[in-house]
């Protein structure tokens, strides 16, 4: 099972987020370094463990306040090789024009999809290479709700993001992730929000998941390079 760093963009700065609460966001405090800037915390957290991919939120994309373009580039080109999955709210078609002189595996966030043929059209663009994020809140799921249950419009690989459990080291939500894998065929299923500790790992391991984004635990050392 795959551990993926998890950094979130807001204002040129990598914040700490929690519980979904956007607008709450703070620079984020790491135990790896004393900076919040994007290079200098995606170099301390590639220096704590050879991660070979990096999850990458731009909130003021998502948010529609502009993008973190030329700082997802500087990453890019000082890691090449390293797979860069970006949430930056893409909804439709006309939103990825932006991107696309940026080599990165685009994550769809069901919060920003309205319309199944909106999804249809970005999965056809990207030819299927891409991750669905099926998102939820406390009032349950958010997006077009034909996303969480017709499992025949799913990709290949699907993060399943409990948003109000992202920084909360509450643990994972695992019953919704068991419903979700009894669903999803042969999907990839990448558990987000929640993840504290190892006991949390090797839960969602004996779940057979295929990785967990994870971004607190890391920053305040309840995860180690081990």
């Amino acid at each position: 099972m795959e551990i993926i760093p998890v950094i979130d963009l807001m204002h040129g700065q990598v914040v700490h987020a929690r519980l979904g609460q956007r607008h709450l966001y703070q620079p984020i405090q790491s135990s790896l370094c004393t900076s919040s800037n994007p290079i200098v915390i995606v170099d301390a957290l590639l220096e704590l463990y050879p991660f070979r991919r990096l999850y990458i939120a731009d909130i003021d994309a998502i948010k529609g306040l502009g993008n973190h373009l030329d700082t997802i580039r500087k990453i890019r080109m000082q890691y090449p090789n390293l797979d860069i999955w970006l949430d930056a709210g893409l909804s439709n078609l006309k939103e990825l024009e932006i991107w696309e002189t940026l080599k990165v595996t685009h994550v769809i966030g069901s919060e920003n999809i309205t319309a199944v043929n909106d999804l249809i059209a970005i999965i056809q663009q990207l030819e299927g290479q891409l991750v669905l994020s099926l998102d939820f809140n406390r009032s349950g799921f958010i997006g077009c709700m034909e996303l969480e249950t017709n499992h025949t419009l799913w990709p290949n690989k699907i993060i399943v993001m409990d948003l109000t459990l992202v920084g909360s080291e509450k643990g994972p939500a695992l019953q919704r992730l068991q419903n979700i894998i009894k669903m999803s065929g042969d999907c990839k299923i990448f558990a987000a929000g929640g993840v504290k500790n190892n006991e949390d790992i090797e839960q969602l391991r004996s779940l057979n998941m295929s990785g967990a984004l994870v971004a607190t635990a890391l920053h305040n050392g309840n995860l180690k390079p081990r």
